[in-house]
């Protein structure tokens, strides 16, 4: 097939991903991945089925490999660190866009990781974040407003 066909597929893709429409925007990826095994592609493909269908299993492992096609486009990794938190797994998210911003600089990580927050210091430095006098007096400081 024309790669001419394989653009159009995508650039409608990822417009209809800008106007929130991720069924539209999976079935043109889906149409352009028939064509092409195209990592971009498979990046938003990924994606869209991890938001429409939930297939979270299937969509980390579309997105891992078009990371280990194109390792230095940090596209892959804003894509596979909105299907971790989708997921549930922040933690895998938040490390996944730190590695995309090594990468290179993209405002829609940083923006990404804007909206989960920054967390503060622990109350007592000297223990862990996870040690229970911590999480007690951390959740007691911000309750009374201290924090």
């Amino acid at each position: 097939m024309p790669a001419s066909e394989i653009t159009t597929l995508t650039e409608k893709g990822v417009a209809a991903l800008k106007e929130g429409n991720t069924l539209v925007a999976m079935i043109h990826f889906e149409d352009a991945a028939k064509l092409e095994d195209n990592p971009t592609v498979r990046s938003y493909l990924a994606f869209c089925l991890a938001k429409e269908r939930r297939q979270m299993t299937k969509a980390i492992s579309l997105c891992l490999t078009a990371m280990q096609q194109e390792p230095t486009r940090t596209l892959h990794h804003l894509n596979l660190g909105r299907i971790y938190l989708m997921a549930g797994q922040k933690t895998r998210a938040i490390q996944t866009f730190r590695r995309g911003l090594k990468v290179e600089r993209n405002q829609q990580i940083i923006d990404e990781l804007k909206k989960l927050g920054l967390r503060q210091a622990p109350v007592l430095k000297a223990l862990n974040r996870a040690h229970p006098l911590n999480k007690c007096l951390g959740i007691l400081f911000h309750k009374i407003g201290m924090r």
